[in-house]
């Protein structure tokens, strides 16, 4: 019993309708490749010139041409759709939420996350705040999603940034989450540093699948993201790795008789303590 997972890498640009244009094309390049859940990279539908760019693009929850993408392209491919991140309105007019929407095969809206931590990093060459721009969530999110064999899987969602945050991770696990799900626009200089490490980190002590999309090249801002989006199972091992820059799409088992072997071979789960 498993269920098919896609991770997609975009390099995404200023322009929304290229965007959407490249998704697509990696979309139903999962859905040949037998994917039931897909998911795209945060920024998936922009990486403008600079940090105010998505507000001009921004949509109200429930509406707007980026969501009916998604819903579109869920219905058109029959999967199980993540749709990065994109921006959504907030209640501060300087700022938008960056928000993660998962579709199901029917085009239905079936969960949302707001990203809860927000990236600021300077080392005196490469700066960013995410603060300027976006306005923090406050809420861990899970979603049910049945899968074509019966079985129903339990899918905790965090966004790029988040992954350096265990307690998330910790309590979507205690929250039954079998898989965690990562879309990032990882910068090159902490990606090379850290990605895999974290990525790894996050399975192994939570005894879970990963799956984390990532931008991965240069855009036309200048800024250069890590790329090496990536599939990891519950013990740690990578099962796929997107090494070269540009788009791309990984798709892999998640076998769930292989994670409740891990997962019985070491209760680590049941023997925590705080």
């Amino acid at each position: 019993m498993s269920l098919q997972a896609a991770a997609l890498q975009m390099v995404s640009t200023p322009r929304v309708e290229d965007n959407l244009d490249s998704a697509r094309v990696l979309l139903a390049q999962a859905a040949r490749e037998g994917a039931e859940l897909a998911v795209l990279p945060e920024y998936f539908c922009q990486i403008g010139l600079g940090d105010h760019d998505k507000l001009a693009i921004q949509e109200p929850p429930g509406e707007g041409p980026i969501q009916r993408f998604l819903a579109g392209c869920a219905r058109d491919f029959g999967l199980w759709i993540v749709g990065g991140t994109l921006p959504l309105a907030s209640a501060d007019a300087q700022r938008v939420r960056n928000s993660t929407l998962v579709y199901s095969p029917a085009g239905q809206c079936v969960a949302r996350y707001d990203k809860i931590h927000l990236f600021r990093f300077d080392n005196g060459r490469d700066r960013y705040d995410e603060s300027r721009s976006i306005q923090a969530g406050g809420e861990p999110v899970l979603f049910d999603l049945p899968a074509r064999d019966g079985r129903r899987w339990r899918i905790g969602l965090s966004v790029c940034y988040d992954l350096r945050f265990p307690e998330l991770y910790r309590h979507l696990s205690a929250g039954g989450a079998q898989v965690l799900l990562v879309p990032s626009a990882f910068t090159h200089t902490t990606g090379q540093a850290h990605w895999e490490t974290l990525l790894r980190a996050r399975a192994i002590e939570n005894l879970a699948w990963v799956l984390a999309p990532a931008q991965g090249g240069v855009h036309d801002s200048g800024r250069r993201t890590w790329g090496h989006s990536m599939i990891v199972d519950p013990w740690g091992a990578v099962l796929a790795c997107h090494e070269a820059d540009g788009p791309g799409v990984l798709v892999a088992a998640l076998d769930a008789k292989h994670q409740e072997a891990l997962r019985s071979q070491l209760p680590a789960l049941d023997h925590r303590k705080l």
